[in-house]
């Protein structure tokens, strides 16, 4: 093509927009599925997943010097589609020219998948508080961390660009993981597409724990039912009876009272009254005739 050392010439950030956006439109009017980046003001993410997407990227030194060039691009609009399927995206940036770039994510380890399906059982409430990020900053924290490998570190991702840059990322790969950060900001299930994992896993676990604390009985309520029924005494707290009722722990009461009562100790004027019964009864029996 004539270019110097295999560049193409440069071209303004205007220019480079005019094209992007015809390009977009013509693609559109074959029929073929263009998802364009676009930012709204220069913040890329907003959300937490979008947000945990960058900071992971920024987390990694093997990243640090290209990445800047790629924040660039792409508040500039320069990813002219994004299309991600399971653990690749596949994106074309618009440079001096236009450039395919491919990402290719591996899959997150079983068992550190496993382990996170363990350690957030029970603290996600719903798919939709999953997706939108709105959860307790501890669940942040565990799905953020390094050590639970959700989001990929450098040796997971591998990557290439049709451009002359020969670089590990060039400005255009810099470019598209941003983009990825764009893109699961509001289509966070894109990260779990990208890890070849379910989130609907972590839901369910989640649902499963909180139905088994749910179903557990009181023991304290049955214990003090058993004490009620067995014992014939009213608790404290005990519902009353309704108007026209007969509670069965009263009529418990009641006998209880009537054994109470057969066992009360005699009183002098009870006794007296027992000895003058007594003494008429003999007198009658001695004035009987023989």
């Amino acid at each position: 093509m004539g270019y110097y050392n295999g560049w193409a010439p440069y071209v303004s950030v205007a220019e480079r927009r005019r094209i992007a956006e015809k390009k977009v439109q013509d693609a559109r009017i074959k029929g073929k599925p263009m998802n364009p980046i676009v930012l709204v003001g220069k913040v890329i993410a907003k959300t937490f997943w979008g947000k945990a997407w960058c900071d992971n990227l920024e987390n990694y030194s093997d990243y640090e010097n290209r990445l800047p060039r790629g924040r660039t691009y792409v508040r500039n609009g320069s990813v002219i589609d994004l299309q991600v399927t399971r653990g690749s995206v596949q994106a074309q940036v618009m440079g001096s020219s236009l450039y395919k770039v491919s990402v290719q994510v591996t899959p997150m380890p079983l068992h550190k998948w496993k382990s996170l399906i363990d350690t957030c059982s029970g603290k996600i409430a719903s798919l939709i508080e999953l997706l939108q990020g709105k959860f307790s900053k501890a669940v942040m924290s565990i799905l953020i961390a390094k050590e639970a490998e959700l989001f990929p570190s450098p040796k997971e991702i591998s990557m290439s660009c049709s451009c002359p840059d020969h670089a590990g990322m060039c400005k255009h790969i810099a470019a598209v993981l941003y983009g990825i950060g764009a893109a699961i900001d509001t289509q966070p299930e894109w990260l779990f597409l990208l890890r070849q994992v379910d989130q609907f896993e972590l839901i369910a676990a989640s649902a499963t724990t909180q139905a088994l604390m749910t179903s557990q009985p009181s023991s304290t309520a049955i214990a003090e039912s058993d004490l009620s029924q067995l014992f014939g005494i009213e608790l404290e707290g005990d519902a009353v009876p309704a108007h026209g009722q007969t509670s069965p722990l009263a009529t418990d009461t009641t006998a209880a009272a009537k054994v109470k009562a057969a066992k009360k100790p005699k009183t002098s004027s009870t006794l007296k009254r027992s000895a003058g019964k007594a003494s008429v009864t003999k007198k009658t029996k001695k004035s009987r005739p023989t």
